[in-house]
């Protein structure tokens, strides 16, 4: 679950920002439909709802999947653990994220390969829930934030399959610097990217049954700029304007790093 992101050629860049360092609420994809690709891949189709948008997201994987949840009723609820808000103690809320993704969605992943997840417009400081990442592991070529996981000793409850711990370790891989973000235990948590990004390729080396993800943003660009007109990379009217920012890239463990493009 790990993710190379690339800008639109509409979209200029925002700078490495939070966007404060209060709680803020994350609008989590809603995923619908069942999957669209004929072949032995998988493509799933679902929407960010925003307080002024609505973002198409569309995420492929040639090799397929475990397994999808579109928040049917009966599907297990794997984000459970603790209570939302800024004291919350859930796995996924911190912080950086007043609220958990509230349904059963998620995406179950299975299958080394590449995989993408591509966004109709350009999103705002993405967060990633990540569930079961017990024999897998997320690497990086930009620096992420761990905002939380499953773990009683910093205050959180357990994941929906047991606790565990997440921690980053930044090595060199072929010449290049990689952020791995890896974990004891059942870790169930949230990572935070800065920044803005429409879209989201990574490949995974490992065929663990299972670890499952699902992707929430802070806002579209637009939405971000306007509220934040004084941040770096905003225009005083709220509209970005241009400024170099070399874009996350992220992949799981062994990822062979991807070419990026910049804001």
């Amino acid at each position: 679950m790990t993710k190379t992101f690339t800008r639109t050629a509409c979209m200029l860049a925002l700078t490495l920002i939070a966007g404060g360092a209060s709680a803020a609420q994350i609008y989590w994809t809603d995923w619908s439909g069942s999957d669209q690709d004929p072949g032995p891949g998988f493509k799933g189709a679902g929407t960010i709802t925003t307080s002024t948008s609505t973002v198409n997201v569309t995420y492929t994987n040639p090799q397929g999947v475990g397994f999808y949840q579109t928040g049917a009723a009966g599907e297990p609820y794997y984000y459970s653990g603790g209570t939302d808000g800024p004291g919350g103690t859930s796995p996924f809320t911190s912080s950086a994220v007043d609220n958990r993704p509230a349904t059963t969605d998620i995406v179950a992943l299975r299958y080394a390969g590449t995989q993408t997840l591509q966004f109709s417009q350009a999103i705002a400081n993405p967060v990633f829930a990540y569930v079961s990442l017990n024999g897998n592991g997320y690497a990086f070529d930009q620096d992420f934030d761990i905002l939380s996981f499953g773990s009683p000793s910093d205050g959180n409850a357990c994941g929906y399959w047991g606790c565990g711990t997440s921690y980053k370790q930044i090595v060199t891989v072929g010449g290049q610097t990689e952020y791995q973000l890896l974990g004891t235990g059942e870790p169930h948590g949230t990572l935070q990217f800065k920044g803005t990004f429409d879209t989201v390729s990574w490949r995974s080396l490992s065929n663990e049954y299972w670890n499952g993800f699902t992707v929430g943003v802070q806002g579209t660009a637009i939405e971000f700029c306007d509220a934040n007109p004084t941040a770096p990379g905003c225009a005083p009217s709220g509209v970005p304007v241009p400024a170099p920012l070399a874009l996350l890239g992220l992949g799981l463990i062994g990822l062979a790093l991807r070419r990026y493009r910049q804001y």
